[in-house]
């Protein structure tokens, strides 16, 4: 299952680097250097696919590009600091995917729904406006929360269009996200069992993705949707 492939040091003392050097010239002169890491990081991710794929379903992989898109940022520096993939579950059937961050004294793993469209987020908010008692249950499972807390990601100030303010659900109801993320500390990133937290992390988190699978899949009727 891939246990030898590993984060090496070498990788955050590039990217502390290139958050010092953060310029064209620079980084043209060391893109050797920076094509090797990114290699090795590309390894290490289709390592934790292999290990996915022993318990869920995973459709696509994705090593995000180094290059930073500027032109609605004041921050003008051109590359991103860290290296960073995502893993995307089986299409319509399970929905959701996984995150992993690797930055020196910040990387962490996520896990859940960062970017529902409109049709999932109704349907997600209309589950929780009908009855939110097992979406609570399961965020709320021992193992789950010992690994991955509590509940996180964008939500709106107010109730969205055509739901009660005062819903008792409401805190639920106004997310924009539904997502988990785990915060690591370089010795274990660094660590060569990271790739085996990494997926006992991911692990972890299955009875919310098996609850939101369900949910996306369904009618508020509880009747299949899928083809």
């Amino acid at each position: 299952m891939g246990e030898n492939i590993t984060i090496s040091k070498k990788v955050f003392v590039f990217l502390n680097e290139l958050k010092n050097n953060n310029n064209r010239d620079w980084f043209e002169a060391h893109k050797p250097e920076f094509k090797k890491h990114q290699s090795e990081v590309k390894s290490f991710l289709e390592a934790a696919k292999l290990n996915l794929n022993h318990h869920d379903e995973i459709e696509k992989m994705k090593l995000f590009r180094i290059y930073r898109d500027v032109r609605f940022s004041k921050d003008k520096t051109p590359y991103k600091t860290h290296f960073a993939g995502f893993f995307s579950r089986l299409g319509a059937h399970l929905r959701g995917g996984y995150y992993i961050h690797i930055k020196p004294g910040e990387s962490f793993l996520g896990a859940g729904f960062w970017a529902p469209n409109k049709e999932d987020l109704f349907r997600i908010r209309k589950e929780l406006e009908m009855d939110a008692d097992e979406f609570r249950e399961v965020i709320n499972q021992k193992e789950l929360k010992t690994v991955w807390g509590t509940l996180r990601g964008e939500e709106l100030k107010t109730a969205p269009k055509g739901f009660d303010k005062e819903h008792p659900n409401i805190d639920l109801i106004r997310k924009k996200q539904f997502v988990f993320t785990r915060q690591l500390s370089d010795d274990e990133v660094l660590s060569p069992s990271f790739l085996n937290q990494a997926d006992e992390s991911y692990r972890a988190i299955r009875p919310y993705f098996d609850l939101m699978s369900d949910i996306l899949t369904t009618n508020l009727n509880g009747e299949s949707i899928l083809e």
